[in-house]
C-alpha cells in the first residue's frame, strides 16, 4: 500500500490491483470513534469493477470515480493515469482518525514484533548455555567443565534399579551417551522384585538382558500352585509355543540389578555415577537436567535434552511429572526359608490363608521367600515380639505342611523384615524433556508380580520411539516422539495381559 502526501486537507492513497481481477467485494468497515468528530463514514459496496476487455454495463465518464458512494461520505474512489484505484478523503477530521488509527497499529505491530524478537533471543542464548560434565579427578575430587557444544550427554537416568540400569544398557547399545546418577550403587537388599514372568523374561531377551539372570543363582518357574482350605491345584505357564529357555525367572533382587548395573556400565557411552539427585532442572517449561548432591556432598548440575527419572517407590521428583495417588493397602512380611523343598518346585505358591495371601517362590537353589500380606498400615510390632506370635499364632497354621517346620524356624531365627504395599496408578503430565518410569510412575501390588514385565515393556517402547531420532537436541521432533509413549504403553500392556 503506497500513500500519498497531503494536499488540500485531503489524504490520497493507491491500491493495485491485478489484472486478473474482476470484481471487487468490499463489506462496510467503521473506523475509530473520535470524540467530537462527528459520526463514523461508512463506505457502500462497490460495484463492479472490470478489467479492460471485459464488456462494461455503464459507458465510462473520464475524470469521474468509478464507484457509487453515499452522498454524504468523506471517500471518493476513483482511478489513475496507470490503471490504479485511488481513494481520495476530503475531510479533515476523519484524516486525524485514520493517522491515528495507523499510529496505534504501527505502534500494537511494534509490541508483537518486539515480543517475538525477543523470544528468539532467548532460544539462542539458551542454545549457546553451557553444559556441564562431572569427572572424577585421580584424587576423588569431582570437577566441574563448561562445554559450549552441549552434547556430552543425551539422556539422563534417574536411578540405577531395574529399569533404571535396563534403560541405561538399552539406550547406550543404540548410541546414546547416558549418565546415571543413583542414590546407592551397593547391591540393595529388598524382599520385593524377585520375579519375573515370562513376558518380563521375553522383554529381557528383546533387550539383550537375558544373560544379567544368569551366574546369579536364578530359578526357573513354571507356573502357580493354589492353596485353600486344604485342597491344592498347579496352574502352568502357557509355554507350549516358545524355547524351552523361556520362562519366569525368581532371584534375589540385589544380584540381578547388580548384573544389569555392571553390563550398562560395560559400554564406554554409559556412565554411572553415585548421588542424590535434589531436583529437576526447568526453564520455559521444559526440563533441562537435573541438580543432584555427589557422594563427597559436592551440588552439582547436569543436563541433557532428555531425563528419564527412575527412582523407584520412593521417587521424591514424581510430582514434578504427575498426580500421585500412592494406595497402602497392606504390608508384606519377609522371610527366608532354608533347607527345605516346595510341594511343587519351579512353581509359585500362593496360600488363600485368612486374613489375606501367603506366597512361596524359591529365590535360589537353597532359598524361598516367604511373604505374608498383613491388612492394613499398623502392622504388630516387631521388637516387642508381637509379630513373632502373630506369625506363629496366626499364619503357621496356614502354610502347607512341607513348609511348617521351616516357617517357624525363620520366624526364630528373627530375620523379619517389612515392606509396605503400594499401588499407584499412571497418571503422568506429559512434560517436554522429561519421563516417568518404572515404579516412579506406575505401581502394581506386588501380589500380582508384575512391575519389572511393566517396566522392561515401557522401556522397549521407549527405544523404539527413540529410535528414528539420530540427534535428541531437536527439541521439536523429540517432544512429538515422547507424546505418544503414555499411550503407546498401554497397547503393549493390553497385550502383555
Amino acid at each position: 500500500m503506497a500513500t500519498s502526501p497531503l494536499a488540500s486537507s485531503s489524504l490520497q492513497f493507491s491500491l493495485s490491483f491485478p489484472s486478473t481481477t474482476t470484481s471487487i467485494t468490499t463489506t462496510t468497515h467503521r473506523f475509530p470513534k473520535l470524540p467530537n468528530l462527528g459520526p463514523s463514514p461508512s463506505i457502500s459496496p462497490l460495484i463492479s469493477h472490470r478489467n479492460s476487455t471485459s464488456r462494461r454495463t455503464t459507458p465510462p465518464v473520464p475524470n469521474k470515480p468509478h464507484f457509487r458512494l453515499f452522498a454524504k461520505s468523506p471517500f471518493v474512489f476513483g482511478k489513475t493515469k496507470r490503471g490504479m484505484a485511488m481513494v481520495t478523503i476530503t475531510d479533515d477530521k476523519y484524516i486525524a482518525g485514520i493517522l491515528l488509527s495507523s499510529v496505534l497499529f504501527g505502534f500494537s505491530l511494534f509490541c508483537v514484533l518486539s515480543r517475538r524478537n525477543r523470544r528468539i533471543d532467548q532460544k539462542q542464548q539458551h542454545a549457546d548455555r553451557p553444559r556441564y560434565e562431572i569427572r572424577s579427578d585421580p584424587a576423588g575430587d569431582s570437577e566441574c567443565k563448561a562445554s559450549r557444544d552441549g552434547s556430552q550427554t543425551d539422556v539422563i537416568v534417574v536411578g540405577a534399579g531395574v529399569a533404571g540400569a535396563a534403560l541405561a544398557h538399552t539406550l547406550g547399545m543404540d548410541g546414546r551417551r547416558v549418565h546415571v546418577i543413583e542414590r546407592d550403587l551397593t547391591e540393595p537388599d529388598r524382599i520385593v522384585g524377585e520375579l519375573l514372568q515370562p513376558g518380563g523374561y521375553l522383554k529381557l531377551i528383546e533387550l539383550g538382558l537375558q544373560d544379567c539372570v544368569d551366574k546369579i543363582d536364578a530359578q526357573r518357574v513354571f507356573g502357580y500352585a493354589l492353596f485353600k482350605d486344604g485342597r491344592r491345584t498347579r496352574v502352568s505357564y502357557p509355554l507350549e509355543k516358545f524355547d524351552s529357555d523361556v520362562a519366569g525367572r525368581s532371584f534375589h533382587n540385589g544380584r540381578f540389578i547388580q548384573r544389569m548395573r555392571e553390563k550398562a556400565a560395560s559400554l564406554s557411552n554409559v556412565r554411572l555415577e553415585q548421588g542424590t539427585v535434589t531436583s529437576l532442572l526447568e526453564e520455559n517449561g521444559t526440563i533441562q537436567g537435573v541438580q543432584y548432591k555427589t557422594k563427597t556432598g559436592e551440588v552439582l548440575k547436569a543436563y541433557a535434552p532428555l531425563t528419564v527419572v527412575c527412582d523407584g517407590c520412593f521417587s521424591n521428583l514424581r510430582r514434578s511429572l504427575c498426580s500421585p495417588q500412592v494406595e497402602v493397602p497392606s504390608c508384606f512380611v519377609g522371610l527366608v526359608l532354608e533347607n527345605c523343598q516346595l510341594p511343587f518346585p519351579n512353581h509359585g505358591h500362593v496360600i488363600l490363608a485368612d486374613p489375606s495371601p501367603i506366597l512361596f517362590y524359591p529365590i535360589s537353589s537353597t532359598e524361598i521367600r516367604c511373604l505374608v500380606d498383613v491388612p492394613g498400615q499398623k502392622l504388630p510390632s516387631i521388637a516387642s515380639g508381637e509379630m513373632a506370635n502373630y506369625l506363629k499364632t496366626v499364619v503357621a497354621p496356614q502354610v502347607p505342611p512341607e513348609l511348617h517346620d521351616a516357617f517357624l524356624t525363620a520366624i526364630d531365627k528373627g530375620h523379619i523384615r517389612t515392606m509396605p504395599n503400594r499401588s499407584m496408578p499412571a497418571a503422568p503430565h506429559p512434560t517436554p524433556g522429561a519421563l516417568l518410569m518404572g515404579d516412579a510412575f506406575n505401581m502394581r501390588h506386588p501380589l500380582t508380580g508384575g512391575g519389572m514385565t511393566v517396566a522392561l515393556s515401557d522401556i522397549v517402547v521407549l527405544r523404539d520411539l527413540l529410535k528414528p531420532l539420530p540427534n535428541l537436541n531437536d527439541a521439536e521432533s523429540l517432544c512429538k516422539h515422547l507424546d505418544s509413549f503414555y499411550t503407546l504403553r498401554k497397547v503393549m500392556l493390553i497385550n502383555l495381559q
